[in-house]
């Protein structure tokens, strides 16, 4: 699944726009702050200044570019196909210890919910693209673990 275009949920959508609005307000308002130019009139404390807020402007470029690529890439991949797991669906796993738990794949962690688990973190990795049956390896803290998907459900917003 590396390098392929992966889908997100609505969920996942909506708040990476939201980001991606805050982001740019907050760029909006650092450039403003910018005097432009390489005339300092100021003493070195406010050419630091000046050039702090300068990276804070390319930090906040880079992380607008890659959120926008990000949304872009989720359009073009689309959802994933019935059954298969994806960003936005919920998987039965059974784990190596004959626990079971319901998970849903999300885009981004959420500190409310320890069911979410996301797409890039490393049982969430393995279960991208499984289906039910299918056995998944992965990291864990402890060290590597094993799974079993038991279901897929269908992606939807939480």
């Amino acid at each position: 699944m590396a390098g392929e275009p992966a889908p997100i949920s609505p969920d996942a959508r909506r708040a990476l726009e939201k980001d991606l609005a805050d982001l740019r307000a907050e760029r909006d308002a650092v450039a403003a702050t910018l005097r432009g130019g390489n005339d300092y009139e100021g003493d070195r404390a406010d050419q630091a200044d000046e050039l702090q807020r300068a990276d804070d402007l390319t930090r906040l470029d880079d992380r607008i570019d890659e959120l926008t690529d990000r949304l872009k890439q989720a359009a073009v991949a689309g959802p994933p196909a019935k059954g298969v797991a994806g960003v936005g669906s919920r998987v039965t796993v059974r784990f190596a210890d004959g626990t079971t738990q319901t998970l849903h794949i999300g885009e981004i962690a959420d500190d409310e919910d320890p069911s979410v688990v996301t797409a890039d973190s490393p049982l969430g990795r393995a279960l991208m693209g499984r289906r039910s049956g299918d056995a998944v390896a992965y990291d864990a803290p402890a060290g590597p673990s094993t799974a079993t998907v038991t279901s897929v459900g269908d992606t939807h917003s939480r």
